[in-house]
């Protein structure tokens, strides 16, 4: 059996396996090349348009002769497979579509999945405002000054260019105290979760005994309502996650008792909203200095507010008792897979170690585009229009309520990218049936509850999360009058004779 990839400079398009295993039969070598091109084309690996390579390139590849490929060309171009011009090659001759796939049976396609006609999940920002011209000049300028040594391994610190201009931008946007070889960078919030709790990782700063117990350890303290995906990444590293009551000041830091670290979203509670109190931000800090702590700081959407002055970061306070995490998945897109962590100096090691010796998560390419976006002011630029567009469309959601449910409370719009509707009592199932009726896509607010959470310190309370800033701009109006429609009616007011 003679098998050959063929693989020539001088031809255009993908490689093309030929299977010369019948030359010895009928018409040796020359009928079974012509065999195998007809079954290339035949079959759509060769697309209409596709360049053959030279006789001689050919031959070569195959361990034939000149001669033997010229001919198997000559006889297909004779029958209508191939064409051959001057100046322009031998090549596949066009048809509506390979002979192969019109002999076959027609198979009915799947039918697809209907998505949801209105999107009003929490999670994801408006897609449709990437700033793809903005992006694209970062991109190109950033490769176009790029060393080569970009196009090697990565450090798994991240690139220098963007911890610097990291760096300079928490700083000022969110009041972050920090280095450039304090910053780690990681793909998201929930790789650092991964990192920062994984028991698989070998540590330098850890006992031979104690090794495998992760950078950090539980129980770690967690806000009552949070999301149930990071609760079930920490369970499957082992990690005991205890919920701490919730209030208007947010979560209630004075229930800290045994647990080694906090988990806390204080800039914009999630899902319930409202800011941590100040008193609270300083006592969490107390307790971590006292207990020799570690406060995780979830900075999810920090750079979204509205009606109130801007919250700077815990991680302020105390960069050696806080870690601060934060992403642009919210302020820019979840496809741009960068996020960091702002360690303190005790974890920079062990956080490198579990990594790993090179960046195996976050594109290289992207640091350097994510770089030039900040520090050349466009980040600034695009969250600032952004603010402004999800602002519009929290007051219309307020509105929208007003006029046709004044009777649900909406809460947490103050900052952020979702608001929490407050339902009756025992109307939340019911709400989210009628919106899935209305093809609405929502998500309850007991899906955000800890399992562990109990009466009467953290009371159950109905209702929904609305995310509005996921509908496209053209999408919105129809979406806040189907979610109007499927908001139960207020039993208080009177019946209409």
């Amino acid at each position: 059996m003679v098998e050959s990839w063929v693989n020539s400079a001088e031809r255009i398009g993908a490689d093309l396996h030929l299977d010369l295993s019948e030359s010895s039969g009928p018409g040796g070598r020359r009928a079974a090349l012509i065999r195998a091109l007809r079954e290339a084309v035949r079959g759509g690996r060769l697309a209409p348009g596709t360049r053959l390579p030279p006789y001689r390139s050919l031959a070569a590849d195959l361990g034939v002769a000149r001669n033997t490929v010229a001919d198997a060309y000559a006889e297909l171009v004779a029958e209508g497979w191939l064409t051959a011009r001057q100046g322009s090659g031998t090549r596949v001759a066009d048809r509506a579509q390979p002979l192969g796939r019109a002999e076959r049976a027609p198979r009915k396609a799947p039918p697809r999945a209907r998505g949801p006609r209105h999107d009003l999940r929490q999670g994801t920002p408006d897609a449709s405002a990437f700033p793809r011209a903005d992006w694209l000049a970062s991109y190109r300028r950033a490769l176009r000054q790029a060393p080569n040594e970009v196009f090697g391994p990565g450090d798994p610190a991240g690139r220098l260019e963007l911890r610097e201009a990291l760096t300079e931008y928490l700083a000022r946007a969110r009041g972050v105290r920090t280095e450039p070889d304090r910053i780690v960078i990681c793909s998201g919030f929930a790789h650092a979760l991964r990192l920062l709790f994984s028991r698989n990782t070998p540590l330098p700063s850890q006992k031979a005994q104690d090794r495998g117990g992760g950078v950090l350890r539980g129980p770690l303290a967690v806000e009552a309502y949070g999301l149930g995906f990071h609760r079930e990444l920490l369970a499957a590293e082992g990690v005991r996650t205890v919920p701490l009551p919730l209030d208007d000041d947010g979560a209630r830091v004075d229930r800290l008792v045994r647990e080694r670290a906090v988990l806390l979203t204080p800039a914009h509670q999630f899902p319930t909203g409202g800011p941590l109190h100040p008193r609270r931000r300083a006592a969490v800090i107390d307790w971590a200095r006292a207990r020799g702590g570690v406060v995780l700081e979830d900075d999810y959407d920090g750079e979204f507010r509205y009606d109130r002055k801007p919250v700077g970061a815990v991680q302020g306070l105390d960069p050696e008792r806080v870690i601060f995490i934060g992403s642009v998945s919210k302020s820019l897109s979840p496809a741009v897979r960068l996020g960091w962590m702002v360690l303190p100096e005790r974890y920079v090691g062990d956080v490198l170690a579990a990594k790993g010796e090179r960046e195996a998560w976050a594109s290289v390419l992207d640091q350097l585009g994510l770089a030039d976006f900040i520090a050349s002011g466009a980040y600034d630029r695009h969250v600032r229009r952004m603010r402004q567009r999800y602002r519009s469309r929290r007051d219309r959601l307020v509105a929208a309520l007003a006029g046709h449910a004044p009777h649900v409370e909406v809460t947490g719009v103050a900052a952020g990218l979702h608001a929490v509707l407050r339902l009756p009592p025992g109307t939340e199932r019911s709400t989210l049936k009628a919106a899935a009726w209305q093809g609405i896509a929502l998500d309850g607010l007991a899906e955000f509850r800890h399992p562990e959470a109990t009466e009467p310190d953290m009371p159950v309370r109905d209702g929904v999360v609305v995310g509005y800033a996921t509908p496209s701009e053209h999408a919105y109006g129809a979406a806040l009058e189907a979610l109007c429609g499927a908001l139960p009616p207020d039993e208080a007011a009177p019946a209409h004779e």
